[in-house]
């Protein structure tokens, strides 16, 4: 039996969803192979490496040593390459990305969905022409550095390590704004200054926790959330942070500046509570032709460029000529509904989260668009209310389609469902469910949203109708 500190030499074939290397092992006294998975290894690489973690059906292992080099391996230009958890696939070429993730999806469809790829049509993924650079949100935990040999501490930003809460120190992330850095480094050097400290996870004390940057692509508003360990009634708390306010204000392009406030002791970062410091309390930015306020806590794509090829594949696939109904579930703020609304006769938005509901509204009124209606609730409860639709579409979260919402679009006498999915496992999944119902997936479109990193987004047009003209 393979063991905790065990030296193995394994070929790389596949990797996971969260983007390690996956080899594997013939045990001693088993005719299987066990998988052990390896972070920062390409497909076709040989290594040697150590087992770090081992579980009953598959075990960890680190690199030790390179002993023969994938074809597709490249030399990252990122200096924490291998210690931040983020680009999992920043060592690999960009054209194997894509092969990747186009074939993830098709053989995630077939293993869970039980769909072969002969049953649909497969469209050429949709890869970035911006491969760094292109992420327009980012939260950066905020800790404390202690140099051993004088005492000295220090405040650091950057990223989590894989599978861990240690802060990897990064001062420039090469996929988000450039402009990031400069905001980070006046944050840091403030922190230090003025003797704030980092929120400690462990004993639950210090005061700045995460910084919040959202950029917007097209107006080049920004917005810097300080997320602290504090409740909006403590201000003396958190008052030594008002002129840390002042100074990011007058930094170019930021148009606001808040507070969020979180003193649970949990792995969420946004808090309940915000303070606008200075400015608004969002900013502005456009897809397409429809403009949006996104507050802190708005959900938003975070690839402007690549969002809005994804939503043109899902108008494409909708086939709306102005006289349709369609429901939009898992509505958000609106941003697909306002979308598909230029082209539809009504588009009715349904959405638990309360706030997303109002924003929806009001991002349907920024825009001067009336058939548009948005409604707070589940859509197996709030569907009652509405028009027979003409046109499905859902975005749900990574968890995939709410059973009882599958049974919802099962009772309807919708013929059409469009499906835009972050993740093609619970996409497979529930196309299986649909399937089971007379739905056939029709066409499945992958979108590279998240170059670098094994995500991947998927449009898929569903039916029940033998054939479909789009």
């Amino acid at each position: 039996m393979i063991k905790k500190g065990d030296i193995v030499t394994l070929e790389i074939s596949d990797y996971t969803g969260e983007g390690s290397g996956v080899g594997k092992i013939n045990l001693q006294g088993t005719e299987s192979l066990f998988p052990l998975f390896v972070s920062n290894t390409a497909i076709g690489d040989v290594v040697e490496a150590v087992v770090t973690k081992v579980n009953r059906s598959y075990a960890f292992a680190s690199i030790l040593k390179i002993l023969e080099p994938a074809p597709d391996r490249v030399d990252p230009v990122c200096p924490v390459t291998g210690r931040c958890g983020g680009c999992t696939f920043r060592h690999i070429s960009y054209d194997a990305q894509l092969k990747w993730k186009e074939s993830a999806v098709e053989n995630t469809m077939k293993r869970i969905g039980g769909i072969e790829s002969g049953d649909y049509e497969l469209c050429p993924i949709i890869g970035a022409e911006d491969r760094d650079r292109y992420r327009n949100k980012a939260q950066y935990p905020v800790g404390t550095f202690i140099d051993k040999k004088t005492g000295k501490r220090h405040t650091i930003t950057g990223f989590y390590a894989g599978r861990s809460h240690r802060i990897v120190e990064s001062e420039d992330c090469l996929i988000e704004d450039r402009f990031n850095a400069v905001i980070l480094k006046s944050i840091r050097e403030y922190a230090d200054k003025n003797h704030i400290s980092a929120y400690n996870e462990k004993t639950g004390e210090g005061l700045l926790r995460h910084v919040l940057i959202r950029t917007a692509y097209h107006t080049g508003e920004i917005m810097v959330c300080l997320i602290v360990n504090a409740k909006r009634s403590d201000e003396m708390c958190y008052r030594s942070l008002y002129k840390l306010a002042d100074q990011i204000y007058e930094m170019e392009g930021v148009v606001s500046a808040l507070l969020n406030f979180n003193n649970r002791k949990t792995n969420v970062i946004m808090g309940d509570e915000e303070l606008i410091l200075k400015g608004k309390s969002s900013i502005t930015d456009y897809i397409g032709e429809n403009k949006y306020e996104i507050s802190a806590r708005s959900f938003y794509q975070v690839n402007p460029l690549q969002t809005e090829k994804l939503y043109d594949k899902a108008l494409e696939y909708a086939g709306l000529t102005g006289n349709e109904i369609v429901w939009d579930l898992y509505c958000g703020i609106g941003t697909i509904s306002l979308f598909l609304a230029r082209h539809a006769k009504a588009v009715y938005g349904v959405e638990i989260v309360s706030a997303a509901v109002e924003d929806a509204k009001f991002n349907a009124a920024l825009n001067g668009i009336e058939n548009a209606f948005f409604y707070l609730g589940k859509a197996e409860d709030v569907s009652a209310e509405l028009p027979e639709p003409d046109v499905i579409v859902v975005d749900p979260p990574r968890k995939g389609c709410d059973e009882k919402l599958i049974e919802t679009i099962n009772r309807s006498a919708v013929k059409k469902l469009v499906y835009v999915s972050c993740n093609h496992a619970t996409l497979a999944r529930d196309a299986a469910l649909l399937k089971e119902e007379g739905w056939k997936l029709e066409i499945l479109q992958p979108v590279d949203m998240f170059p670098q990193t094994s995500g991947v987004e998927t449009v898929a047009l569903l039916s029940k109708l033998d054939v479909i003209s789009i």
